[in-house]
């Protein structure tokens, strides 16, 4: 979409207020471009807050020590691009996928958004957010290797060098500088805070200088560039935390109480306005909801630590979380990848890819909330819960572990505020049954940003073994088919109506018209678990097409059926699309489709109807048949899809009958 298009959608999705708010900004960066109103720090005094007072140990130093190696011959990891050549120090206005260097002009006036100017934003942020720094003060702590401690200060050093405030890609979005502070701060703790040996001596002073001023410099463009209106989502949340943590750890500068003030009560009004009292994140994206969730517990433990504790009502919420996320989790530890992910992490506590960050919060959410149930259903007490809460907190896990036992656990199956249903049999055992359908508003604000059009889809696991499932997200930026392509709903285990997704995109995070889905009736049995909801996408079509699913998940006979209910009065094209995983053998078999997941067998039929399954695999073209589990990484997965003509309301009924190996 062109520059010009996207700003029109922009302006279609916004208020008379926020028109306002938006013209003034401008004339505030216009103000700041020549040189008016910027950070001009002098510093009050020299005191630091802290991150952790427990001690932390672990058994196994060699994952950090190998990570900080691979760093120092300049790889890194950058999304799909694992152990990226990119030197040490990097080039840090080059974005890693296309080589493109981006102009160092006036931060907030450099479009990002435009490829040919910036190359993929995305790739070169990602380095910027200074993961590998905490990985080298973590080696640095825990080998005491001066190698370490000096990379750090090389790293810094190139970066201040390249990245002058405020120019350039790496001042222009307010998220990415608090990412980037919270990675200082927990690094700067590693390092021995205002103790540490790169501090001593006059080359040691200025480089504590150097940091600290541009330490004000984060601090000063957060307080005067927060997201508000249709933007102030996950950003403004993250936005806070970096100038809250900023403060805390660096009570330095006459602004600093003010800034810390400003951005904890902000962290307590946005955990209650941005994550519903059931607990569910409004952004209407898993990966979301943990990052919120991994935001507040961070800024939480920060706050305990300095005696500047948040309200009861700010932890209930972040307890209320982690009960949501515990009840998505299979019980071989599979998440939905409902709505938007980039894979992007706050801190790198652990080096490790498929580091379980949701089991992680419920590990260190477990201690924190004295919560047997939470502790069994994370399994272990990982290496990022050690580092926040010290071997202390290994302790407590181990006592709630022994509490739980064997005992059988039941976490919330219904979530209003967020439209999610899970409907099971024999939940958190070996032979769970567990499918949980999406009926919550498309995303949050007016934009709805990371929501996809995914109304009254559902995804199934069966013994731990992903069958149908949400093919994730992939592109954020660029490439602009496929993320149509994921955030649409053909790439959803639900109903299209004649081709058209069931909500109007404007762009890659801009949402204009929503469908909105709703809980019929919910029922929970011994015998049956029974949703019906519907939702209203298609009523804008010329002759207006409602859709109503009722699912119902039969014990005693272990069947599922899926009844769609569509109403209108004309003709439409009509397609029914189920994702499986892709370890799942997906074969046709006249009008039955035969899936297989190692031991766990379904046979799929539309038995009322004569249309024929077609089987989908890697399309580039339509496309379908992809998963997506890691962002820019995709690979082909079995889609089955139904399709045909009805005229006038018609229901059509899918069934799904499934069987174990013993």
């Amino acid at each position: 979409m062109s520059t010009i298009g996207w700003k029109i959608n922009r302006l279609r999705a916004m208020h008379s207020g926020e028109i306002s708010y938006r013209i003034w900004k401008t004339l505030q960066i216009q103000t700041e471009a020549q040189g008016l109103f910027l950070a001009k720090p002098s510093f009050q005094k020299i005191g630091q807050g802290c991150l952790w007072t427990s001690g932390v140990t672990f058994k196994n130093n060699l994952p950090y020590i190998e990570a900080a190696d691979r760093i120092l011959t300049g790889h890194f990891d950058v999304f799909a691009f694992e152990n990226c050549k990119l030197g040490f120090p990097p080039h840090w206005n080059r974005d890693p996928q296309t080589g493109t260097v981006a102009p160092l002009q006036f931060g907030k006036t450099l479009n990002y958004r435009v490829q040919s100017l910036v190359g993929n934003i995305k790739y070169l942020w990602e380095p910027n957010r200074h993961l590998e720094l905490v990985t080298l003060a973590q080696a640095y702590y825990l080998s005491k290797g001066p190698k370490y401690a000096l990379a750090c200060r090389a790293l810094l050093q190139s970066w201040f060098e390249q990245c002058p405030y405020p120019l350039g890609p790496n001042w222009t979005s307010t998220l990415e500088l608090s990412v980037r502070l919270l990675n200082w701060a927990f690094a700067w703790q590693l390092l021995g805070g205002l103790k540490s040996a790169l501090f001593r001596e006059k080359e040691g002073e200025i480089f504590k200088q150097q940091w600290l001023e541009s330490i004000y410099q984060h601090c000063h463009f957060i307080a005067g560039h927060f997201s508000r209106y249709s933007s102030a989502n996950n950003h403004l949340f993250g936005e806070y935390m970096g100038l809250y943590v900023g403060t805390t750890v660096w009570p330095c500068w006459q602004e600093s109480t003010a800034w810390q003030k400003k951005a904890k009560t902000g962290l307590e009004e946005e955990a209650l306005e941005q994550n519903a009292p059931d607990g569910c994140n409004r952004e209407q994206g898993i990966w979301y909801h943990h990052a919120v969730a991994n935001t507040m517990l961070l800024c939480g433990l920060v706050g305990r630590t300095n005696g500047v504790d948040f309200s009861s009502a700010y932890w209930k919420r972040l307890e209320m979380m982690l009960e949501f996320i515990a009840a998505t989790i299979d019980v071989a530890g599979n998440v939905p990848m409902i709505g938007d992910s980039d894979d992007a992490v706050m801190i790198r506590f652990v080096p490790n890819h498929d580091f379980p960050v949701y089991k992680s919060l419920l590990a260190t959410g477990a201690v924190l909330f004295n919560r047997p149930d939470l502790a069994f259903k994370a399994g272990q007490f990982d290496d990022k819960s050690r580092w926040l809460l010290g071997d202390e907190g290994e302790e407590r896990f181990a006592e709630l572990r022994k509490i739980t036992g064997s005992r059988p656990l039941s976490f919330r199956q219904e979530f209003p505020d967020g439209g999610y249903y899970i409907l099971g049999k024999s939940l958190e055992s070996e032979r769970e049954v567990k499918l949980i359908v999406d009926a919550g508003p498309l995303g949050y604000l007016s934009i709805a940003a990371h929501g996809h059009t995914d109304a009254l889809a559902l995804t199934l696991s069966i013994a731990g073994r992903e069958l149908l499932i949400d093919p994730g997200t992939y592109a954020y930026h660029t490439e602009r088919k496929w993320r149509d392509y994921f955030k649409g709903t053909s790439a959803h285990n639900t109903v299209r109506i004649d081709g058209v997704d069931q909500s109007v995109s404007g762009g890659n995070f801009m949402w204009l018209k929503h469908a909105r889905a709703k809980r019929e009736s919910f029922q929970l049995g011994e015998e049956q678990d029974i949703f019906l909801g519907s939702h209203d996408g298609y009523t804008r079509l010329k002759d207006p097409v409602s859709h109503a699913r009722r699912i119902e998940l039969s014990k005693t006979i272990d069947r599922i059926e899926v009844l769609d209910t569509i109403t209108c009065n004309k003709v439409h094209q009509v397609e029914i699309f189920w994702h499986f995983a892709e370890p799942c053998s997906v074969e046709i078999n006249g009008q039955t489709v035969l899936v297989d997941n190692d031991g766990v067998h379904i046979e799929m039929t539309m038995p009322e109807s004569t249309w024929k399954p077609q089987l989908y695999q890697g399309d580039e073209v339509q496309p379908l048949g992809w998963v997506s589990r890691r962002f820019d990484v995709k690979k082909p997965s079995p889609t089955i899809v139904w399709q045909g003509k009805i005229s006038g309301a018609q229901q059509l009924l899918t069934v799904l009958q499934y069987q174990f190996n013993s």
